[in-house]
């Protein structure tokens, strides 16, 4: 079964968080532990020292331990005043602490003890030698089973006056209160973690949501467009990358909803284009087969033929010219040469057509301007252009050229007085088969393709094209092309020459 973005997130934020939260209880299981025994410790010499203090202060002579020691054996008959104070000392001491004291001689012979049912135990050489060495002791144990349970436990040696050891003192807890101490903090560790992992659930599941809804109406959209629907839409919230990538789409949708009209437009404007010459053809065949046009008049018919068939093979030669440079596989040669060597060419080759319509020509006065295109590309583009602007210049017009220079490239013009195109069409003339009553390239001998070539051509160079068209007075296409970089153009828009 496939997860969703919202339970891989969810389990991937739940596993973090319990690692997280078992790293953090590691952590402050040690550091409560070393902070128990730290305080633990703390209090145990204290309570070592206050011990060290009463039997110092009271008994005076410099043998400490065989006095205390007395006070063991006779506590029961003696009720001298240094006995008493002594005993008493120490039970207030190990009382008020809540501590175990111990007090032994230099052999580790418990001598006097509170409560007193470690009286008379031993303590082990080991233990006495560590604690002499050291001057202080502390472990975590039973003192050599002394104790029943795990105590912890501190020591020091008990010095008279000329510094002569005379015993020691050992103090102790039970351990059982680190235990309730480190069973209460993780308890309440617990209870926080809890609601923690319960608060972060509950916010990873609104975040996750919140993240991956831009992601299923992206996931939508696309399900849409599979079924060919192109104009559904993600809506962009946010600045972020998911909103990125919404905006992303939203883009690809409309280029493909542009490229799935055109293919529709491309479709429909092809098969009427191959099938108006087709119809004409079939109809004059057959009225020749079946004596509908008579024998004298077969060859104004096959006239007509033939010029449909040409019709045919130019449209055909056309779109494979489109296919192949949409294709990338016209290798552009781009070299550095005059610009006003394609556009002499072209006006010589339409003078017939120029005289024939008494078509006056302006802005023709060649200068020398270098441009770095492939000159066989930009020939065929002006003489799209000019052509078609012959088409539809009207009788006794005006057919006017310009060459503007720029820095790092020049504008090519091609202008004529006329009709002009529709503002409404004018963003689609580049289009392939596009017509419209008003715009260029547009008659019964056209493709559709011409412009649309020029496009691709123009794009190939390096270079724009665009129109600028006032209807019913003009229109004029213009078109940039790079200039050499070693060979800065100099000069400005050419005189015209009327």
């Amino acid at each position: 079964m496939r997860k969703s973005i919202t339970t891989r997130y969810f389990y991937s934020t739940a596993i973090l968080l319990l690692c997280s939260i078992a790293v953090m209880g590691l952590i402050q299981l040690y550091l409560a532990t070393g902070y128990f025994r730290e305080e633990n410790g703390e209090d145990l010499m204290q309570t070592i020292d206050n011990a060290i203090l009463v039997i110092s202060e009271t008994v005076k002579d410099p043998d400490m331990a065989q006095r205390a020691r007395d006070v063991a054996e006779k506590a029961a008959q003696e009720t001298g005043p240094d006995v008493l104070d002594i005993q008493h000392g120490i039970v207030l001491t190990a009382r008020a602490a809540g501590k175990t004291i111990l007090v032994t001689d230099i052999y580790g012979t418990v001598i006097l003890s509170i409560p007193s049912d470690y009286q008379g135990m031993a303590v082990s050489e080991k233990t006495c030698n560590t604690v002499y060495n050291d001057g202080a002791y502390e472990e975590m144990g039973t003192l050599g089973g002394i104790f029943a349970g795990r105590h912890y436990i501190a020591g020091k040696p008990l010095l008279g006056a000329d510094g002569r050891l005379q015993g020691f003192v050992f103090a102790g807890t039970n351990a059982d209160s680190l235990t309730e101490y480190l069973a209460n903090i993780f308890s309440t560790f617990i209870l926080s973690a809890g609601l923690m992992l319960m608060v972060s659930s509950v916010l990873s599941i609104l975040l996750t949501n919140r993240m991956t809804t831009p992601l299923r109406r992206i996931s939508e959209a696309a399900q849409k467009f599979g079924g060919g629907d192109f104009t559904a839409r993600v809506p962009v919230e946010g600045d972020d990358e998911v909103a990125h990538l919404a905006e992303t789409f939203n883009e690809m949708a409309g280029s493909l909803e542009k490229i799935d009209h055109s293919r529709s437009s491309f479709m429909g404007n092809l098969a009427h284009e191959l099938r108006t010459p087709m119809t004409t053809i079939k109809g004059f065949v057959d009225g020749m087969l079946d004596g509908t046009i008579p024998s004298e008049s077969y060859e104004h018919y096959l006239g007509i033929v033939s010029q449909e068939v040409g019709r045919l093979t130019r449209l055909i030669k056309n779109m494979l010219d489109s296919t192949k440079l949409e294709a990338g596989e016209y290798q552009v040669n781009a070299t550095a040469y005059d610009i006003w060597e394609n556009i002499t060419g072209v006006v010589f080759s339409v003078e017939q057509q120029l005289e024939a319509k008494r078509i006056r020509v302006s802005g023709f006065a060649p200068n020398k301007t270098l441009v770095l295109a492939d000159q066989d590309l930009i020939h065929q583009v002006l003489y799209n252009l000019v052509d078609n602007a012959v088409k539809f210049c009207e009788e006794g017009g005006e057919l006017r050229f310009s060459v503007t220079q720029g820095k790092g490239f020049v504008t090519v013009g091609v202008r004529n007085t006329g009709m002009g195109i529709a503002p409404e069409a004018l963003p689609y003339v580049f289009d392939r088969f596009y017509k419209a009553d008003k715009s260029r390239g547009l008659n019964a001998a056209g493709s559709g393709l011409g412009l649309h070539i020029c496009k691709v051509l123009v794009n190939l160079s390096g270079g724009k094209i665009w129109v600028d068209s006032k209807e019913g007075a003009y229109c004029e296409f213009l078109f940039t092309l790079p200039t050499p970089p070693e060979s800065p153009i100099k000069g400005g828009r050419l005189k015209e020459d009327l």
